[in-house]
């Protein structure tokens, strides 16, 4: 598995000329990287305040965080397991009328699921931008640059996913399928482009000192 590289392993494996891992499993990679920023920010500010509201609030965060962290790990895997499949389809036999049809058929599906993957790491990435926020906003004053920091890598893995999504529709013929998913490409790219700006607008007095 992926994941289970060290940094350097995994960093040689994406910068090598194979087409897997590519930017899908490293969208998935950036998003959780993102949830665990918004999950430190909240270890770090539970029980510094008395506050017992604020703590539930964190230790909600830190649940909810952990959990896509986790979902995400396995979607490193799951966007290169899926585009090899895509490769393999195309690789099928194609001799009869049949093999062809079947080989079509194989095709389509990889692609769809090749789709579904990154689009599933977009709307995690989406909610992970609503954790950073609370972060940023009510997090531990000296790590708003790591919430910050997990707000805008949020952002770059919902714009990533999105674009591998977008690819793969290109070759989908199932049209119903193709509006559902651009629609909700759409969806998601607004939503992430709206809290990046409002979560960049609420940390920079604080990282700037107000200026």
């Amino acid at each position: 598995m992926l994941v289970d590289h060290t940094v350097r392993e995994l960093l040689e494996r994406v910068a090598s000329g194979e087409p897997v891992p590519g930017g899908g499993s490293i969208a998935a990679l950036c998003a959780a990287l993102a949830a665990g920023l918004a999950e430190m920010v909240a270890h770090l500010t539970v029980g510094r305040l008395d506050d017992p509201a604020l703590d539930r609030e964190m230790n909600d965060l830190i649940d909810r965080a952990r959990a896509l962290r986790s979902e995400l790990t396995r979607a490193v895997d799951h966007d290169s397991e899926a585009y090899s499949k895509v490769m393999q389809a195309y690789r099928g036999p194609k001799s009869t009328d049949e093999l062809k049809r079947l080989r079509t058929e194989a095709i389509q599906e990889a692609l769809k699921e090749a789709a579904r993957v990154p689009l599933a790491v977009a709307e995690m990435g989406v909610e992970i931008l609503g954790l950073a926020s609370i972060a940023v906003n009510k997090g531990n004053r000296n790590a708003v640059t790591d919430g910050l920091v997990g707000a805008l890598m949020a952002r770059s893995a919902v714009l990533a996913a999105i674009a591998n999504v977008r690819i793969n529709l290109q070759s989908i013929i199932d049209e119903g399928f193709v509006q559902k998913a651009r629609a909700d490409s759409e969806f998601l790219e607004k939503k992430a482009l709206a809290a990046e700006e409002m979560i960049r607008s609420a940390a920079q007095p604080k990282v700037t000192g107000g200026r």
